[in-house]
């Protein structure tokens, strides 16, 4: 590893800051001109993050039967009236040129023979979906971050955590972020801050997301005055591993595409009772089937069953997923694996144009954090990868904004604080709200339960903004630098950040999915049980304001 990874030589100014470190973060990084000074924020290590995790893989119509109109079709399909069909048209024509980007990079995608090799996955039309084993979003990640640490123009600042954006007093430009790094908080100015920190699966008790997913990056732009679009519609991944003392492991949807069953206790493919796809509708539609089935039987799990596949198949296309199971005594050449819904991806984020500008001059969004448009409701598999790529390569065209005046700045002041909380009030805090907004915002939804969350929410937030640290930090002037005693203040602050964030990401899902009066892709309200062509909008929310934007054309 390079130097600058262990102590990095951190500058009072970069021509971009990048907060994230998964596949968005790393290839925006790539992009940016060599000739800008980056920046490179980290939570963890480079290799987590919730794309290290991603298995299934990266969607291209690269086939010679497939088509860049069959794509876009099945994605508009997907994403159940809400996409926006120019980013979807850009998304999937820039496809093929980012796969060759990756390839030319070091990415190994297996093979058939000298051809990428492609499978199948639920609601596509054809096979394009390129892999690397069930491990594709770390073979991604690795290269990515591999040729960023080759890079001497980008500083790398791992174990460090934004806590918030820097806007200019007068023209309201973001010019930095501040940051909890080394026992510090810091302030950091930038002529360009690009959030690529992912998604916000840890809000609820049960997720298939690392859990450095703490939706940082939609919580400090909403606080920052940013545009947000879609927070009610969460995807609900139909198959994460479920077993006492196990981690809610993704069970890929590609083992569905290779051949998988869905099947109840008896072994009867229940699916089908629900859609005419079975197990190869859309994630949502399969979510809610497991669901509703679960409901109707009172069993905790299903099951899917992987033994209609080869053998030598589940070997190659499977050697994590079949590892994982081994370890937790699951032998899956000889039983199903037991499995229920998780929250998996938000399609909902900061709202960005295809350059990846958001409504702050100077702040831009990628990945899972943005949203782009081309998820609408629900996202079509193996799009979001895709989608890091694209939106990431943007980032080549980034215009910085002119140097601030310095004395824009105040002058800086070392504060020595003591009183930090004590971890576990936090965590109790987490869990609390974890558990609440499974309960009641999960992948069936009411107006009467939500309005409940709500007020319980509340609550939750009073205990936080009472701490001593939150009111201390959340009145932290831009400028003044806060020295801790002990460098295990970190891991506290980070905790307390996150917790900050998740009360944030939280409060704004169940405000988002009472102000949606109808089920469409990922939100599904049992009081409201159809698709409504008056809610063939997005949610737009900007400080403590929804209103319904334009009605989307079919």
């Amino acid at each position: 590893m390079n130097a600058n990874i262990s102590q990095p030589q951190l500058s009072d100014l970069y021509d971009a800051l990048v907060v994230g470190a998964g596949a968005a973060g790393l290839y925006a990084a790539l992009c940016l001109p060599r000739h800008y000074r980056v920046g490179l924020i980290s939570k963890d290590a480079l290799a987590l993050s919730a794309s290290d995790w991603a298995q299934g893989g990266i969607a291209a119509a690269i086939a010679p039967e497939d088509s860049p109109e069959l794509h876009i079709h099945d994605t508009l399909q997907a994403g159940a009236g809400l996409c926006d069909r120019e980013a979807v048209e850009f998304l999937v024509c820039q496809a093929s040129q980012c796969i060759e980007s990756l390839v030319d990079l070091g990415v190994e995608f297996d093979r058939h023979g000298t051809q990428l090799a492609l499978t199948l996955e639920a609601a596509h039309s054809r096979r394009r979906v390129l892999h690397a084993a069930d491990t594709t979003g770390r073979a991604v990640v690795s290269i990515l971050g591999e040729r960023v640490l080759q890079c001497p123009h980008i500083t790398t600042i791992p174990a460090a955590f934004a806590l918030s954006l820097w806007l200019h007093p007068y023209t309201g430009a973001c010019q930095g972020v501040s940051v909890a790094y080394q026992g510090q908080i810091r302030w950091i100015r930038a002529r360009a801050v690009i959030l690529a920190t992912g998604g916000g699966g840890q809000v609820f008790a049960q997720t298939t997301n690392p859990a450095l997913s703490t939706g940082d990056g939609v919580a400090i732009a909403y606080r920052a005055g940013a545009l947000l679009r879609d927070l009610e519609f969460f995807q609900f991944h139909p198959t994460a591993l479920t077993k006492t003392g196990a981690p809610h492991f993704l069970i890929s949807e590609a083992v569905r595409g290779e051949g998988a069953h869905l099947v109840d206790a008896q072994g009867r493919r229940f699916a089908f009772d629900y859609h005419p796809q079975g197990e190869l509708a859309p994630r949502d539609v399969v979510s809610r089937a497991i669901f509703s089935h679960l409901q109707a039987t009172a069993a905790p799990h299903v099951w899917l069953d992987l033994r209609p596949i080869p053998r030598e198949t589940i070997q190659k296309r499977f050697p994590n997923i079949l590892q994982v199971c081994q370890h937790w005594g699951i032998d899956i050449f000889s039983e199903p694996i037991s499995v229920a819904p998780a929250a998996h991806y938000w399609m909902g984020g900061i709202a960005t144009d295809l350059q990846s500008r958001t409504s702050i001059p100077g702040l831009y969004a990628v990945g899972e954090t943005a949203s782009t448009g081309v998820h609408g409701a629900n996202r079509l598999a193996s799009n979001s990868l895709l989608e890091c790529i694209v939106f990431g390569a943007q980032l080549a065209h980034l215009e910085l904004l002119p140097v601030l005046d310095e004395g824009t700045t105040q002058q800086k002041v070392e504060v020595m604080l003591e009183a930090l909380p004590a971890p576990e009030q936090l965590e109790a805090i987490a869990t609390s709200l974890k558990a609440l907004m499974w309960q009641s915002a999960g992948i069936c939804r009411s107006a009467e339960v939500l309005q409940a969350a709500i007020a319980e929410l509340s609550e939750l937030q009073q205990e936080f903004e009472q701490l001593p640290s939150t009111q201390f930090f959340q009145n932290l002037q831009p400028g003044t630098l806060v020295q801790f005693p002990f460098p295990e203040c970190d891991r506290t602050l980070r905790l307390w950040g996150e917790t900050w964030n998740l009360l944030e990401i939280g409060q704004l899902i169940l405000k988002s999915a009472v102000f949606r009066q109808e089920s469409r892709g990922g939100h599904y309200r049992s009081d409201f049980s159809q698709t409504s062509t008056t809610w063939q909008t997005h949610t737009l929310i900007q400080n403590d304001r929804w209103w319904q934007s334009v009605p989307i054309p079919d």
